[in-house]
């Protein structure tokens, strides 16, 4: 007689580690949310695997009592794709920073996501190097003052979704470190996506760069600064909802307008359109909201099931390995 599955629960997905964050980091909320999120997977805990680079995020694998990787700087990707060659049955997450994942890491995430690896790619995004004591990173904003740009950073910031879109990925996402139901409610998506599929979270770094995202995350405010997309339902926020995005059809450029009077104009998400994607992922600034939820989202075959075809095929050849080796364009050196 077969016994009955376990139902297991987030205390069961959390390791014995001390959990060593600064009091105050997002880290923290993120963790709780995964811990909480993973027995609603309603996977076996031996199938998943966390896998890191290095910084603050990257610690993240210590605290899953689970299988998992604390790999080197920016290698994470490249490792988690080894990984789900090896063992396509495993749920394999990629915990990475802003950092670690668009500087030194920054080519390995580009062939993670153009590839379309069956993975998770969870990004912390603080604005800036925690782990290294505050020098402004690949996402800070221009005129950031750190230890490494006293006078303020000159470099143009990087948009994590619109870099994720530009490279071909298949699911682009956006949400906020203590958001807990959003942020739980989008990983579950992610992880139900077949393909690579991309989380940025906006994580404060309560050190150096706190309340980077205050605009966003304050209850009071919110409303104001952030847009909440679904797919099929109009572009509105506001504390009553009475502003909405708009396309202008002779710039290409999005707008924000009252919602009376332009009712026939509001956008209607559609999480199937990559330009419309482009445009909210790089929305934001003076005037306009922030982004969050499911931008972007398509199917089609993986890196490993393309893989895995591409090894049958070959394998039915019956070419023997001298054969290979001696076949196409090859020269005599006398």
């Amino acid at each position: 007689m077969n016994q009955p599955a376990v139902k297991l629960s987030l205390k069961d997905f959390a390791s014995d580690q001390e959990v060593r964050w600064c009091p105050g980091c997002g880290d923290y909320a993120i963790l709780k949310t995964i811990q909480k999120l993973m027995p609603e997977l309603d996977r076996p805990r031996e199938n998943q695997v966390f896998v890191s680079g290095i910084g603050c995020s990257s610690r993240f694998p210590y605290y899953m009592n689970t299988f998992g990787f604390h790999t080197i700087h920016g290698r994470a990707p490249a490792i988690a794709t080894g990984v789900k060659l090896a063992n396509e049955e495993l749920d394999v997450w990629v915990i990475t920073g802003d950092g670690d994942g668009f500087s030194i890491g920054g080519n390995h995430m580009l062939h993670v996501l153009r590839r379309n690896v069956d993975l998770q790619i969870l990004l912390f995004n603080n604005e800036i190097y925690g782990l290294t004591k505050g020098q402004y990173s690949p996402t800070s904003a221009s005129g950031t003052r750190s230890p490494s740009s006293p006078e303020g950073s000159i470099d143009m910031p990087l948009s994590p979704c619109e870099v994720a879109l530009g490279a071909g990925g298949t699911f682009i996402a956006r949400s906020i470190d203590t958001e807990a139901k959003h942020l739980s409610a989008t990983v579950k998506r992610s992880h139900a996506h077949h393909g690579a599929a991309f989380v940025e979270i906006l994580q404060n770094c309560p050190i150096y760069n706190d309340g980077i995202f205050d605009q966003v995350k304050d209850k009071k405010i919110a409303a104001d600064f952030r847009v909440e997309v679904e797919h099929g339902e109009p572009l509105l926020f506001g504390k009553d909802k009475e502003k909405a995005i708009v396309l202008n059809r002779e710039s290409l450029r999005l707008e924000v307008v009252a919602v009376a009077g332009n009712e026939d104009k509001i956008l209607v998400h559609d999480e199937h359109n990559r330009v419309l994607a482009q445009l909210l992922a790089a929305m934001g600034g003076e005037g306009f909201p922030i982004a969050v939820g499911v931008l972007f989202s398509d199917s089609k075959s993986t890196f490993t099931e393309d893989t895995s075809a591409h090894l049958e095929s070959v394998r039915k050849t019956g070419a023997a390995l001298k054969d290979l080796l001696h076949s196409g364009h090859t020269w005599t050196v006398e």
